[in-house]
């Protein structure tokens, strides 16, 4: 059976759309969003939060990686990855975005080496890791799909840290609103998710591992729940 038949239509649906987003309709914004460039004041504070939470996730991983696999999962534009590569670490960094990939191979420096890829951050094809990263990338797919997408990371990975949509007030207030948006002008969705459910679920789903932590970032705009696990 393949790899992809596995995966729920929700999360096909979810990929799609960001494939579409990023690759035809944010691409110059997100290109501007995650370089030097002055941003709006809301887009300031996210990317505030976003260089934030970056740090926070970075700080989870060993100062030397010689020796080390790294996949860095929904890699954006790569500012994570080339940081991991730094240390030392064998990086695999895939994003659902051609124009996104595009932009983080231009960025990387020449005496870096990333295998840069683009397709299913579950696949199974892109091997055995130390450590998964995951920033930002599952904050659109359901509670579901997360945990469908852990359980394929579990399989080949020793330790895990990701970030999911904090089901705080204010997120749900802007995902309900964004609904009224006409098609064409929508984003794909950020799904807020229970941090407790999550959490049950996680314990029910992957009994051989424990969460070591979770932490919010609030800046903002920018509202990003951290959450790390390893194998017990």
């Amino acid at each position: 059976m393949m790899e992809t038949s596995l995966a729920s239509t929700s999360y096909q649906q979810s990929r799609t759309k960001l494939e579409t987003y990023f690759d035809k309709t944010a691409r110059k914004a997100w290109e501007d969003l995650t370089s030097d460039v002055p941003v709006s004041g809301i887009r300031a504070t996210v990317r505030k939060g976003r260089d934030e939470m970056r740090n926070l996730l970075l700080s989870t991983l060993p100062t030397d990686m010689h020796g080390m696999r790294l996949l860095d999962a929904g890699c954006g534009t790569g500012a994570l990855a080339m940081i991991a590569a730094q240390r030392g670490a064998h990086v695999v960094a895939i994003d659902v975005s051609q124009g996104l990939i595009d932009i983080a191979q231009k960025r990387t420096p020449s005496h870096l080496s990333i295998d840069w890829r683009v397709g299913d951050m579950r696949s199974h094809n892109l091997g055995i890791f130390d450590h998964v990263i995951a920033m930002d990338s599952l904050i659109h797919y359901d509670e579901n799909d997360i945990i469908g997408v852990l359980k394929a990371w579990s399989q080949r990975a020793n330790q895990i840290a990701f970030t999911f949509a904090p089901g705080t007030a204010m997120l749900r207030t802007m995902h309900f609103v964004g609904k009224a948006f006409p098609r064409g002008d929508r984003s794909p969705a950020i799904l807020p998710v229970s941090e407790a459910r999550l959490s049950q679920d996680i314990g029910v789903a992957l009994p051989a591992w424990s969460i070591d932590f979770t932490q919010r970032v609030s800046s903002g705009f920018y509202k990003s729940q951290a959450m790390g696990m390893s194998r017990r």
